[in-house]
């Protein structure tokens, strides 16, 4: 008797993750090994935790280093990381930077490395890596990692809240492009986590407890709460999921 594949495996699939080195690019990355994927990780930093948590999920898995606030480095991360299994099927733009400073105060130095990191490499890695998926007629998939700042204004954040905003719209622009090409663009935009993003705010008591009040799960997310939603969008059960934005929040944005 032949064994049906389930709709959720990505066994045979190379996913290309960005700021995998922690948080929830890690967490992102370990949920598609776990789901079969093999796993490029991307970022600036020493990626051997979640090296290691890859090789105990039995996933395997490739270091790329490079910092995608220089859009030279681009390019050969793509063409590396193809190299590797022969293609990339799943993007998923994880990395990410935050600056924070009232609206007033905030630099333009501080404005332009959000955007660039957020925004702007995040737009030509994936112009980059769809290049190849149209190439080869087999299409892919490219998750980008929204906010609920994509949908709020936030504080002292307004190059994050700017770029997250852009983000959505990017999302839905190209999913309205290369959909009818064989190509899903969708977005996870996630709650409150524990990440080194949100340290500044967790260590804010009072900020703290105005969270949590809010979020009616009643607690932070933890990195580990994201991977389902990743593993969801880059398989075969969404394949007619297009331009979707994804909150994974607690319930954050239903009250």
């Amino acid at each position: 008797m032949t064994a049906v594949r389930s709709p959720f495996s990505l066994a045979g699939r190379a996913a290309l993750v960005t700021g995998a080195n922690t948080g929830l690019g890690q967490a992102i990355a370990v949920a598609l090994g776990q789901a079969g994927a093999s796993v490029i990780c991307v970022g600036r930093s020493p990626m051997d935790e979640t090296l290691a948590k890859l090789a105990e999920a039995g996933a395997a898995a490739l270091e790329i280093r490079a910092d995608l606030s220089e859009m030279a480095a681009l390019q050969p991360v793509v063409e590396q990381a193809s190299a590797w299994k022969g293609r990339i099927d799943c993007l998923v733009n994880n990395a990410g930077i935050i600056r924070r400073a009232e609206a007033v105060d905030f630099t333009e130095d501080d404005w332009d490395a959000v955007m660039d990191v957020n925004l702007k490499s995040l737009f030509f890695l994936s112009q980059a890596a769809a290049r190849k998926m149209l190439a080869d007629g087999k299409g892919g998939r490219i998750i980008n990692i929204a906010s609920m700042l994509s949908f709020q204004g936030g504080i002292r954040v307004a190059s994050y809240t700017a770029a997250k905003s852009g983000l959505a719209g990017l999302t839905r622009l190209l999913a309205c492009e290369w959909a009818g090409r064989g190509i899903n663009v969708n977005a996870i935009a996630p709650g409150y986590f524990v990440t080194n993003n949100t340290a500044a705010i967790r260590a804010d008591s009072a900020r703290d407890a105005q969270i949590l009040a809010r979020i009616p799960a009643g607690r932070w997310g933890e990195p580990e709460d994201i991977g389902g939603a990743a593993v969801f969008l880059a398989s075969d059960a969404a394949r007619y999921v297009h331009g979707a934005i994804l909150p994974v929040d607690g319930g954050w944005l239903a009250r």
